[in-house]
Parts: C-alpha cells; sequence; structure tokens
C-alpha cells in the first residue's frame, strides 16, 4: 500500500462519484478505478458498495477511512516536522478545547508565543470534552484543554485555570429577585434544569445533593452554553454551568455564583503520552509551563 492509494480512497470516499474523484484528482478515471480494486485486493475486502449510479462505504470503508484520515494527517505534520529542524521554528500548531473559559486561555497563550514565533500557524477546534479527548488521541491535535473530571488515560495534565460554578437564572424566577450575587445550590434545585450533557458532569453534580438523579428537575441537557443561555433567557430553566458560561448582559437573565456547596471547574492542558509532540508544540508547551512554573 502506498500513500497514493490512501489519498486516492479518501477522494472516491468524499466525491462518491469514480468520475468527479478522477477529476479532482486530475487523473483519468480507469486507472482510478483500478487503483481502489488494487487496495481491495491488498486488504481482502470490499471497501466500497458500487451500485448502478451510486457508490456507498462499506463497513470496512467506513473505519479505513477514519485511519486514512488520521494516516494523512501525520504525513502532513511529519513533514512539517522535519522542515523545522531545517528552517527553524514554523509550521501549524493543532489545538482542541472546550468552550467556556478555554477557547480565552489559548488566545492568551497564542498572543504571547506569537510575538516571538511570528511564523507558527494555529489549527483550533473546539467541542465537547468527551470529543475533544478522542481527537487527541486519535492524533488530530497535538494539545488540548478539558474541563475535569475526564476519563482520559494515558495523558500528561497541567491545572491551568478554574472558575466557580454558576446559576443563571431567567428574570421571571423568584431566585432572581432576591438580593445577593449568590444562591443556595439546595434552592436552585427546587426549578427546571439545564446542565452540560456530559455524564460526568450529570454525575457531579448529583454528588453536589447526594441523592439520585430522580431528585433534580432536568428540564435539558446541552453540549453548548450558547444553547443553555438562550433556553434560561426564554424562561425554560435555570441553567448550571461554570462561571464564563455567562457570554451576555441580557437583563432577563441573573447570573448568581452557587454556594452550599460552591463549587468549582477546574481546566486542564492534555497532550498524549504515548505520542511525541512535534517541536513546534513541545515549544509552545514549554512556553505555557513557564506562566505556571511555581504556581
Amino acid at each position: 500500500m502506498e500513500l497514493r492509494h490512501i489519498r486516492y480512497f479518501l477522494a472516491v470516499a468524499e466525491e462518491m462519484n469514480f468520475t468527479r474523484a478522477a477529476e479532482k484528482l486530475c487523473i483519468a478515471q480507469p486507472p482510478l478505478s483500478r487503483q481502489i480494486k488494487d487496495l481491495e485486493e491488498e486488504l481482502g475486502v470490499k471497501l466500497f458498495l458500487r451500485k448502478p449510479h451510486a457508490l456507498q462505504l462499506t463497513e470496512e470503508g467506513q473505519v479505513f477511512r477514519q485511519y486514512a484520515v488520521r494516516v494523512l494527517d501525520l504525513v502532513q505534520k511529519s513533514a512539517e516536522d522535519v522542515k523545522e529542524i531545517h528552517t527553524g521554528l514554523h509550521g501549524t500548531l493543532y489545538l482542541a478545547s472546550v468552550e467556556g473559559h478555554a477557547p480565552a486561555l489559548f488566545a492568551q497563550w497564542i498572543a504571547g508565543f506569537q510575538q516571538e514565533n511570528p511564523n507558527v500557524t494555529y489549527n483550533l477546534w473546539n467541542g465537547s470534552s468527551d470529543d475533544v479527548i478522542n481527537r487527541l488521541m486519535k492524533g488530530l491535535c497535538d494539545l488540548a484543554i478539558i474541563v475535569e473530571p475526564h476519563n482520559a488515560e494515558g495523558v500528561h495534565a497541567l491545572p491551568v485555570y478554574s472558575e466557580p460554578w454558576v446559576a443563571m437564572i431567567p428574570q421571571s424566577c423568584p431566585l432572581a429577585a432576591e438580593p445577593g450575587d449568590t444562591v443556595d445550590f439546595q434552592r436552585v434545585t427546587q426549578y427546571d434544569l439545564i446542565i452540560p450533557s456530559r455524564e460526568s458532569r450529570l454525575q457531579e453534580i448529583l454528588g453536589w445533593t447526594e441523592s439520585d438523579e430522580g431528585v433534580l428537575n432536568i428540564r435539558c441537557r446541552m453540549s453548548h452554553m450558547l444553547n443553555a443561555y438562550e433556553l434560561t433567557r426564554r424562561n425554560v430553566g435555570i441553567t448550571i454551568y461554570p462561571a464564563s458560561a455567562d457570554i451576555g448582559s441580557d437583563p432577563s437573565v441573573r447570573v448568581k455564583r452557587l454556594v452550599n456547596p460552591e463549587v468549582w471547574a477546574s481546566y486542564v492542558l492534555i497532550w498524549d503520552k504515548s505520542r511525541r509532540l512535534p517541536h513546534v508544540a513541545e515549544e509552545f508547551l514549554r512556553h505555557v509551563q513557564q506562566q505556571y512554573a511555581g504556581r
């Protein structure tokens, strides 16, 4: 198997049409079809179901596509690393993070790093903690920020930030009208709640009540805080999220810090223990670690 087989396969898998894939690759269709057939014979499986006027990936083809994407990505990154040795620090740094305060952290670090390394470029990706961890372990990013607790094994973790949990309360709720910038969590649980979708988050919140899930009136579970904020603004329920979820200034939403218990969300920078970081990522990590030395 050669790299061209992987490139050809991905082109066909993207276009789902041999003619369009051949045009994209600037080759004739018959040689492309032969290359895909050779690849299938080498693997001993069918990668595509060939139907009249249609192509479809087989189950084996879907699995191979995941690995093929990773292979080409690693080839590109390895070429960048080799070039850096000769010409100095440059290339692309692949980063992934959750929402909340993580984008602000990456922006702060990149701004400082860029002053000394102006030739470096950045590819940032955002998702849930589970998606970010999955991306890191597949080698699709170099460094990532997630929020604890997490079940990622085989990673280094550097604590980089913590913030309190808050309740975003609709103005129509009686709790919003009460004085003070804190609210008792047990009182919040008397209302419909909007909470993060991660199972570990649910278990963490249940731990504050020392009760089972039936005690909480969970109206909605959301992956993205913007959705949660909008639902709160529309009086669907009270949102329980880390403090950086306060993304608006709408007077119809009152934000109060949770107490009894007072709980905190901790952000950690992670990287894969089993994989050597590219040189640009090593230097970026060193830049970040210097800011947290002695803390």
